[in-house]
């Protein structure tokens, strides 16, 4: 199989060749290897009715969000629309004098007013003033506001960036995932003068209410085991820029015809960033989904070896993030990020669903790793490095 080319142990689902029938026969059937949608070496063997669950709950779920996809990205849309409205009016007064009048303003999804779901839940804009440059809460504050931030449009985010928090925005990226053929992971970078030296942020947008293929990736249990390293979330990594039939090669032709990939992008960036500013450092945050792909940039960076990022690289701050790989691969992370002086701060919220995301049993042993900061449901927190949910 073309997986085999850049890795010998990995299991890749893919629900969209499975038909019903597939999926009653993952409940009785040990030789998945026969069927389209399960991808793995001839030699792996699925064992016992508990594995045989997993695959079969990770499958289904995943044909019910593709499923989902069209109605749901319709709703979602229909929702923020109807959201929209009132800001763009003037407020709830004038929008029912404009409906009558006929004078009716129909919200632009891509002009600087325009909130997604996430921005009309949470209006807050503003940093908070209370923390300061220098105090220790300072950049993760900086953090959390970014990842937020990262769900807006490019309008909105320019504008926020630029006039709110009086920073130098940088760039608003698509990502391109090569197996879906489609733009399935966002990003904004912006660099804060502020701090003297420059520190330059990146923050990967997370998984979307109303975005199905998000919400694919996080219920996926497809994984890749590198040598040395440990099994890591396919579906992430796949987000990241996974090439395929080549994995993770250390370059890969970058131009202007060319669909642009997370990791590949944003590296050249940085480096460009820093070789034009000795004393500037970075970090990468993001919440849900692009937690995961923050902390995977990092682990892709110490496969490549790219020590002179590692080293301008201050932290990485995670909200919300789900799982991303096994004991073996936190391990290795944790050596690593030892071995370059990063900071490693994962927040989880006590109800959240998606750091328990994927599965963490006997058969899959997906795993946290690093500095847990569990708040309650009073929002009150304990730092834990046991309490790994």
């Amino acid at each position: 199989m073309a997986d085999e080319n850049f890795c010998k142990d990995y299991l890749v689902l893919k629900p969209e060749e499975a038909s019903p029938l597939d999926c009653i026969r993952i409940l009785y059937s040990s030789a998945l290897q026969k069927r389209n949608f399960f991808n793995a070496p001839e030699e792996a063997t699925v064992r016992g009715f508990r594995h045989r669950w997993i695959i079969f709950v990770s499958v289904v779920m995943q044909k019910l969000f593709l499923w989902l996809k069209g109605p749901v990205a319709k709703i979602g849309s229909l929702l923020e629309l109807w959201l929209n409205y009132p800001s763009c009016n003037g407020g709830y007064c004038t929008l029912f004098l404009n409906l009558l009048t006929g004078r009716l303003v129909r919200p632009d999804n891509s002009s600087p007013n325009f909130r997604s779901i996430v921005g009309n839940l949470d209006t807050r804009v503003e940093l908070d003033g209370s923390i300061k440059n220098g105090d220790n809460r300072y950049i993760p504050s900086l953090a959390m506001m970014a990842s937020k931030l990262s769900y807006e449009n490019k309008a909105f985010v320019q504008n926020v960036i630029r006039d709110k928090w009086q920073m130098k925005f940088m760039e608003f990226y698509n990502f391109w995932n090569d197996y879906e053929e489609m733009d399935t992971a966002q990003a904004i970078m912006f660099e804060d003068t502020s701090t003297g030296n420059n520190l330059i942020v990146v923050a990967f947008r997370g998984t979307g209410p109303f975005d199905t293929n998000a919400w694919r990736t996080d219920v996926d249990i497809s994984w890749y085991e590198f040598p040395g390293i440990g099994k890591i979330h396919g579906g992430f990594l796949k987000a990241l820029g996974l090439q395929k039939n080549e994995g993770w090669p250390e370059k890969i032709q970058l131009n202007s015809n060319q669909k642009l990939f997370a990791y590949y992008t944003i590296r050249e960036h940085l480096k460009t960033l820093i070789h034009d500013n000795k004393n500037a450092k970075f970090i990468l945050t993001g919440h849900s989904l692009g937690g995961a792909l923050a902390i995977l940039f990092v682990a892709i960076l110490t496969m490549h070896g790219e020590e002179m990022l590692l080293d301008r690289l201050e932290g990485v701050y995670t909200f919300g993030q789900p799982r991303v790989g096994n004991k073996q691969f936190g391990d290795y992370m944790k050596e690593k990020l030892r071995e370059f002086k990063v900071k490693y701060l994962r927040y989880v919220y006590c109800n959240d669903i998606v750091p328990r995301l994927p599965y963490d049993d006997k058969t899959f042993l997906f795993k946290h790793f690093g500095a847990c900061l569990y708040f309650n449901s009073c929002y009150k927190g304990q730092v834990s490095f046991d309490f790994l949910y």
